[in-house]
């Protein structure tokens, strides 16, 4: 009887234990467990659930935390899995709260096709590591910092002096890093210097890991998806969090205009009477909103093109506040592109061989081109995009070549 039977089961996951319930493809309740959160309660639930019919689908709560272990499973087991959202606030209230009842919810929401998503791909976990371990060493650096400004305020007068004309914080933490506390002999001086030598010595070991985590985060995302990493004004930290928001299988982003809500970028309506306006949205993920944030800022400030489009909108009369939420919304369409579509870029690999074959000086190519020998430098390694730079570059070697002949 159980084995011609289509079944739909859904997971109501926590810390230790997984609530699951089963129930017909006609919607019947069949039966509801609780299993452990490890290799061996994964098994004896999906054991469970096919002795109860053939599984069709299984809805999983938090796919991407407490709920991974499990989706995991389930696809290593060629189980449809989708990622349900939580029950609604207002049902909770009428219906009641517990684990059997949330874990019948996510069963029906799967049935009904109601709020489903793609669960992301695991190795979406390898780049949310190394960002959320990169953000912790700054945001510990920055308290750091803070706390030996605020520890010198209020140490002996001399040490204050001696350490105020220390205008920028890198030499301030060098010099207290490098400091001898016990070759003073006021024990107010020595715990204060002590303190501040030891939070110095942190900030030091804080950046260090910055670096090395931005290291690997430039590594991975370049590996993952290089066309992203090369688009203007994306850096590691930013094209890791587009790629974490997005997954690594973006086949899951519907279009561009999901992304953008997603992101929080989509136009909200904000009219009223003879007004007709749209207003930044304050919905979505709030770090993928930073990230295109922080793109358009930065393409604000340096990219040729935006500065034009930015000096367009304000003579035409549009506030600051909506041509950024004009850029943020191109942007997303961009990143779109580029996280759903990913191609190959330009290898300037060959640029420094060849100028360098031909006895050519960075001076030289500057000149030629009116921008800084830094900036062809930065070009040639790879360090700096400009496609449109580079295939100049590129034929104006070639003409150099057949002069040269």
């Amino acid at each position: 009887m159980t084995s011609d039977r289509r079944i739909v089961i859904g997971a109501d996951t926590h810390l230790d234990t997984i609530h699951l319930a089963a129930i017909t493809d006609t919607g019947q309740l069949l039966s509801d467990a609780e299993f452990r959160t490890n290799p061996t309660g994964y098994w004896a639930a999906i054991c469970w659930a096919r002795s109860l019919g053939e599984v069709v689908s299984a809805g999983v709560e938090g796919t991407s935390s407490y709920g991974a272990g499990f989706t995991q499973a389930l696809q290593a087991n060629n189980i449809h899995v989708v990622e349900v959202n939580r029950p609604d606030r207002s049902a909770r209230r009428r219906q009641g709260k517990s684990d059997p009842l949330d874990a019948h919810s996510a069963a029906r929401a799967v049935l009904a096709g109601h709020g489903l998503a793609v669960p992301k791909d695991p190795h979406t976990g390898a780049l949310k590591a190394l960002l959320v371990a990169r953000r912790g060493a700054i945001k510990a650096r920055t308290a750091a910092i803070q706390q030996i400004k605020d520890l010198l305020v209020t140490a002996p007068a001399e040490l204050r002096e001696r350490y105020r004309r220390y205008r920028t914080t890198l030499r301030l933490v060098e010099a207290l890093a490098r400091c001898h506390p016990t070759a003073h002999e006021d024990p107010t001086t020595v715990s204060v210097l002590t303190a501040c030598k030891t939070l110095a010595q942190r900030i030091e070991f804080l950046e260090r890991q910055d670096r090395d985590l931005t290291a690997e985060l430039d590594s991975l995302t370049s590996k993952l998806n290089p066309a992203l990493r090369a688009a203007y004004g994306v850096g590691p930290d930013t094209a890791a969090q587009l790629l974490i928001t997005a997954g690594t299988n973006a086949h899951r982003l519907r279009s561009e205009a999901a992304f953008a809500m997603l992101a929080g970028a989509a136009p909200i309506p904000a009219s009223s009477g003879k007004t007709t306006r749209h207003r930044l949205s304050r919905g979505g993920d709030r770090a993928a909103n930073n990230a295109l944030h922080r793109i358009a800022l930065l393409r604000w400030s340096h990219d040729p093109r935006t500065r034009d489009y930015t000096a367009c909108q304000l003579a035409a009369g549009r506030s600051k506040k909506d041509i950024l939420r004009l850029l943020k919304r191109a942007i997303a369409r961009e990143m779109f592109r580029h996280l759903t579509a990913p191609c190959p870029i330009d290898d300037y690999s060959d640029l420094r061989p060849a100028r360098q074959a031909k006895n050519i000086t960075l001076s030289a190519v500057a000149n030629h081109f009116g921008v800084w020998p830094n900036d062809i430098s930065r070009l040639e390694r790879g360090l700096k995009r400009d496609d449109t730079l580079a295939a100049d570059y590129r034929r104006w070697l070639k003409i150099q070549l057949i002069d040269a002949a």
